[in-house]
This record gives C-alpha cells, structure tokens and sequence, in this order.
C-alpha cells in the first residue's frame, strides 16, 4: 500500500477524489513517462528548479521516480483528508500519466478510490506512520491491515465517535509516550549532528554567545596560535567584576585528556570560573583532573552544550541562533483523565 500527499495539507484531496487520480503537482517539470532512470529526473529537477537546493531536489527526485516506475496497476493506494480527519483508499488503475488538475499539472497515476478510514479508528501506531513528511511512501504491512480492517465506502454516513474505553485510552497514551521519547531522542540526536558541523571558530562564537544568553559579556580570541583561552566572560565583560569565566573549546573527535585540564588550569587564580567544552568527550583521567582541581571546573560536553542550547535558546541573540536554527514543537502529554 502506498500514501501519497494530496498537495500542501491535503488541500487537493476533493480533487484528486472528483477526478479519480493521485500524483505529484509539479508545472514546471516535462512528461517524465519516459526517463529511463534517476539521474535522467535529477538533471530535469536541476534545469527546472535551479535555485532549489541539491539535497531537495534529489529528494523529489527519488520519490517520484518510485511514482512513476516501482508503482503498479492494482497497488493499493491511500491519501489523507486532513480537515475531515480521515484517509482515502483506492487502487492505482493506470500507469504514469500528465493530467491537467483545475489548472495545475499533475504526474499522476488514475486511480478507484472506494473507501474511506476515519482517523479516530486507527491505533496511535499507525497515525505515526501515516505522519511522514514524504510525498509518496511504502505503509507498512500492520498499519495497511489496520486500514483495511476499519474501511467503509467512501461517502457512508460516518457513525458517531464513540467514547473510548479507560484500557482503550491507556494504550494509546502508552503507545503515543514511546513514540514521543522516540521523536525527542531522534531530536536530540539531530541537534547535536547539526552543532557538530560548526567550525572550531563557529564552536566558540556559539558558546560565547550561550554565555551572553545567561547574562554575561564576552570576547573570543581571535583565530590563531591558542593561547589557552578561547573564551572569556564576566558580568561587566572586563574582568573587574566576578565571576570570571575562562572557557577552553576543543572541537574535534578525540577525547581531551588530563594533560589538557591541567595545561587550562595553569595560571588559573582562586575565585576563577572555569569552563571547558570538548565535543569529543573526557578521558577518565580528565575526569579524575577536573574533580581533584582547585579552581571551580565545569566539563562541558556536547550533549550537554546540546541540552544548553536549548534550555536558553528563547535568549540567544540572532547571531548565535543562525549557528544552530531551531524551530520549537509540541507533544501531546501522555495522561488519562481520571
């Protein structure tokens, strides 16, 4: 079975309906019924669509090539109908096609759609997979008989919602809080991918400007010989008031060792604050080093200037946020009503 987008927010899903088709809305591309493979797609995406980035247009590239070659006569089809929360079977009854759609043009297969699948129906597992941002994509086996098995013709009077059952609902919350944990985890993880792609000169600014996002004035040491401090803050940015912050960044894939906490302590005065950030991890000896010091040392590593960032990203000024962009989301909270 496979899902395709019915525009932007299933927003042409009545006329993919009306006009017994689904496919990709794409004007500016030719009749592609005869490319022979990808590369043949990507080569018309990059004449078509110059100032679209590469990475996109091999996306689309990908996907509608399985549109147009991997998608067969009698294949099971679903779009979704987002506004009325439900989705829409069918089966694919044409090969690859041009069709004009109330002025757009559509690469499109014909299609019977025949049923209809409230939402409300469905285990919270298989709405998480019908959620995929993708324009065309396999279901997977167990969320296709969960359709089926909850399919009536299209157009039938939709019953009343009925109420769930206390067991109905904690399974759902329980399955929706896995998958919330999941989603989170796979966050965090793409965070920390995009911190780790900063330059050393980048790593800096961006932990300078976490410290101004917690009150502080900074100044970064300029590129060149390290001179044992990259970073230095303080209330009034001069040093004349306390605390003063002394922050060593060391950005690459090795551990820092404990020759490198003590060679950054060197010099280093009672009252001093210390900070050093390694997205390479400690050693247990640089552990060993940062307990036994003298001076307050803080071991910043990058999930933990990943969990910084977000916990002060609402006060980053613009240049810093350009470093690491983020978008906030929401999640349901996980709880039964009792």
């Amino acid at each position: 079975m496979w899902m395709v987008r019915a525009g932007r927010g299933g927003d042409r899903v009545d006329d993919f309906i009306q006009q017994g088709v689904a496919g990709f809305l794409e004007d500016k591309l030719p009749d592609v019924g005869a490319v022979k493979g990808k590369d043949e797609l990507l080569t018309l995406y990059a004449e078509h669509y110059p100032k679209e980035k590469e990475g996109s247009r091999g996306a689309w590239a990908s996907q509608l090539f399985r549109w147009v070659k991997e998608v067969k006569v009698g294949d099971p089809i679903v779009v979704g109908d987002p506004e009325r929360r439900r989705y829409i079977l069918g089966t694919v009854d044409s090969d690859y096609v041009v069709v004009d759609l109330n002025g757009s043009r559509l690469h499109a297969r014909r299609v019977k759609w025949a049923h209809e699948v409230a939402r409300d129906a469905l285990s919270t597992e298989t709405k998480d997979t019908l959620g995929a941002i993708q324009t065309i994509f396999k279901i997977r086996a167990e969320a296709a008989k969960d359709l089926q098995a909850h399919a009536q013709p299209l157009g039938a009077t939709v019953p009343e919602r009925v109420a769930s059952t206390r067991k109905d609902a904690e399974q759902d919350q329980e399955e929706l809080s896995e998958i919330g944990e999941e989603t989170f985890q796979r966050a965090s993880e793409f965070i920390e991918d995009q911190i780790d792609r900063l330059s050393p000169m980048q790593m800096q600014e961006l932990v300078a400007g976490l410290l101004r996002a917690m009150g502080y004035r900074t100044s970064v040491a300029e590129a060149g010989p390290d001179r044992g401090v990259d970073v230095f803050a303080s209330p009034d940015g001069l040093g004349l008031q306390d605390p003063r912050i002394f922050v060593e960044v060391k950005h690459r894939a090795a551990q820092t060792g404990a020759p490198q906490i003590r060679s950054f302590l060197g010099g280093r005065r009672k009252g001093d604050r210390c900070l050093y950030v390694s997205t390479g991890g400690f050693s247990r000896d640089a552990l060993y080093e940062a307990d036994r010091a003298e001076v307050a040392l803080n071991l910043i590593t990058l999930p933990k200037l990943r969990q910084l960032i977000v916990d002060f990203y609402d006060k980053l000024d613009s240049e810093t946020r350009a470093l690491v962009p983020l978008r906030r989301f929401y999640w349901p909270v996980t709880n039964v009503a009792r």
